[in-house]
């Protein structure tokens, strides 16, 4: 079997005196799309902060084989790792444009730039309309669109999308998540967080349940998504 992409080992992080991460092991494998899910407060969003380099994290992040110990926020994502945050945080007073043109920002391909963002336009076509827009005066579903847009436009072999169906229509969600499955056949490899379970599991290869700061259960999607116990907890069905 191949090396994984991504191999987390031990990953502790603690806020003062709280621990938020108690000894994460979880692995991501080139062209997957794998999910974490539980609990408001389990842990899953500060994974991915501490992934990104966002948070001190002890423990071992290994991404293509080299250790991220000690590497800025920066230089991960020139290395291949990009994130869509919870919450969108985008520059509300920038257009639609610049917000995607931050994203290219350590980027000096001036022409592959336009062509990344017009492969953006194309999988979100209301951007190309909102363009010259100021982002912080759209919809809530055009708001995701850019800030998965965004994160694209670092060219990121592992993409982390954190929360993309937050406080959607169910209309939006179903696109959002079709867009995903569209990216990762394209090659992407995504790491996603995401409430909505069912529909998360439905389109992940792997999946991993996260309980107060452990991995609880892992495996398949579509095993998850018939488990009882997950079934239970997570997707609220009796």
């Amino acid at each position: 079997m191949s090396s994984p992409l991504l191999r987390v080992q031990n990953l502790q992080v603690k806020y003062g005196a709280v621990e938020a991460l108690k000894g994460l092991d979880f692995e991501v494998f080139s062209g997957e799309i794998v999910t974490l899910i539980g609990s408001n407060g389990a842990g899953k969003t500060t994974t991915l902060r501490a992934l990104s380099g966002l948070v001190p994290a002890s423990g071992q992040i290994e991404f293509r084989g080299e250790s991220l110990q000690g590497i800025p926020v920066h230089k991960r994502v020139t290395l291949g790792i990009s994130q869509s945050p919870e919450g969108r945080g985008l520059f509300p007073n920038l257009t639609v444009l610049e917000n995607l043109q931050m994203g290219a920002y350590f980027r000096s391909d001036g022409t592959e730039i336009k062509a990344d963002i017009e492969y953006c336009y194309s999988l979100f076509p209301k951007l190309r309309e909102r363009r010259s827009q100021l982002a912080g005066t759209l919809s809530g579903g055009e708001q995701q669109m850019v800030a998965i847009s965004r994160a694209l436009m670092a060219r990121p072999s592992l993409l982390l999308l954190d929360e993309p169906s937050l406080g959607l229509a169910p209309i939006v969600i179903a696109q959002i998540f079709a867009i995903v499955q569209t990216l990762n056949q394209k090659g992407t490899t995504v790491l996603l967080v995401e409430q909505n379970a069912r529909m998360a599991l439905k389109i992940s290869h792997r999946a991993y349940v996260i309980e107060t700061g452990r991995i609880k259960l892992s495996g398949r999607g579509q095993d998850l998504l018939n488990d009882d116990g997950v079934r239970k907890a997570y997707l609220g069905i009796e």
